[in-house]
């Protein structure tokens, strides 16, 4: 049985989801120094700084807690016809790594295959859209003082070593005792530190590269605010509200306790079926498109029939929402709408990994199988076993 992007970073998920998640730190150690080869190494760095004619602002230098100047590691190139500015300057960039400088890369989900697939694996097991940089730090340096992130994170360290320190939310820099975590993260290892949790690190003799896995948790707001969008389509809430009402405090103030009051009263009518079909969207779709190979598949689509085998993308989302006379289908990126009469097959691929074309008969005939399968691979859902 393979191991889950989410194990491979905590080890055991569940015990990790319930005591650890959104609540305290945790640096869990691996035998094996190289756990997280297979995402990115030194060498993968070196070659997007030297080789992929990275742009700002996908990359930065750190020092001492401060971004650089763009224009001290950046040039104008002119790659055919025109010219672009902010391009990487290797020279230039290396000359200050020297010189102790962290270099920040940024969004390699987007666009490095591995991390990618790794990413979108951790999306699903958490439910939650996640973002990865990536940070290459000298020896005897520190990219950033203490800090905290408004967002979780997983520190994976794919080279070197790091000196972290992980404090208690009553972070007092005079008081040891709101340490929580003071340690080396070795090549291999992972540290998760839960929203709002101080932070710092530094390294000592040796360089290090990590990856910080950035997760962007949705909240109860994410769901309220659909139910905010609601109340904004009420005839109740879109009285014009009196002219001058800001220059009244005492009658802006009881506007307000009014319309609380009103709202309050609305809230207890609010359909919840609507507002959850309609955070499920959003919940669902906030995730960048995979569609590694996507060349290939469109050529073969002429080739696909009844016999021809499909599967899922890895990573792939499919939510299947019945409305009053259309379906829904919700991918990663976004919501796609198809007649009703497609329900069963529709259903049937959510629920499958891999099938045969002609297996979607009992729902549609073979030729609406076949349309409704190239459909499903141009938007990126399925692929053929070309």
């Amino acid at each position: 049985m393979s191991t889950s992007a989410l194990e491979r970073c905590v080890g055991n998920a569940q015990r990790f989801l319930s005591d650890n998640w959104s609540q305290r730190p945790l640096l869990h150690g691996h035998e094996d120094e190289g756990s997280f080869d297979d995402l990115a190494s030194l060498g993968d760095f070196d070659h997007m700084v030297s080789s992929m004619f990275l742009r700002t602002p996908s990359f930065r230098m750190v020092k001492d807690g401060r971004t650089l100047p763009f224009p001290q590691y950046t040039k104008t190139a002119r790659p055919t016809s025109g010219t672009i500015d902010g391009v990487a300057n290797p020279a230039a960039i290396y000359d200050l790594f020297e010189k102790g400088a962290t270099l920040v890369l940024e969004g390699l989900h987007r666009y490095w295959r591995p991390l990618s697939r790794f990413c979108r694996e951790l999306e699903v097991e958490l439910g939650h859209p996640v973002q990865v940089n990536a940070y290459i730090t000298p020896p005897a340096s520190q990219g950033f003082a203490v800090h905290s992130d408004d967002h979780d994170v997983f520190v994976l360290q794919v080279y070197g070593d790091k000196q972290w320190q992980v404090y208690d939310l009553a972070y007092d820099a005079g008081d040891p005792t709101t340490t929580l975590i003071d340690d080396t993260l070795s090549t291999g290892c992972c540290l998760y530190i839960p929203k709002g949790f101080p932070h710092s690190a530094r390294t000592g003799e040796h360089a290090s590269a990590h990856l910080t896995i950035g997760v962007l948790t949705h909240t109860p707001g994410t769901l309220l605010k659909e139910v905010v969008k609601l109340a904004e389509k009420e005839p109740l809430f879109q009285t014009p509200l009196p002219a001058r009402l800001a220059d009244d405090p005492d009658a802006l103030r009881q506007a307000i306790r009014d319309h609380l009051r009103e709202l309050t009263q609305w809230i207890d009518k609010v359909d919840v079926d609507e507002v959850a079909a309609r955070a499920a969207r959003v919940l669902a779709t906030t995730r960048h498109e995979i569609v590694t190979g996507q060349l290939e598949q469109l050529l073969a689509l002429p080739r696909l029939g009844r016999d021809s085998v499909v599967r899922r993308r890895a990573g792939s989302v499919c939510l299947v929402v019945a409305m009053d006379d259309e379906l829904a289908v919700l991918l990663a990126d976004r919501e796609l709408r198809m007649p009703l009469l497609t329900e069963g097959a529709m259903r049937f691929i959510r629920d499958r990994e891999e099938f045969e074309v002609g297996e979607l008969d009992e729902h549609l005939d073979e030729a609406g199988s076949v349309v409704l399968v190239r459909r499903l691979i141009r938007e990126g859902l399925l692929e053929a076993d070309i």
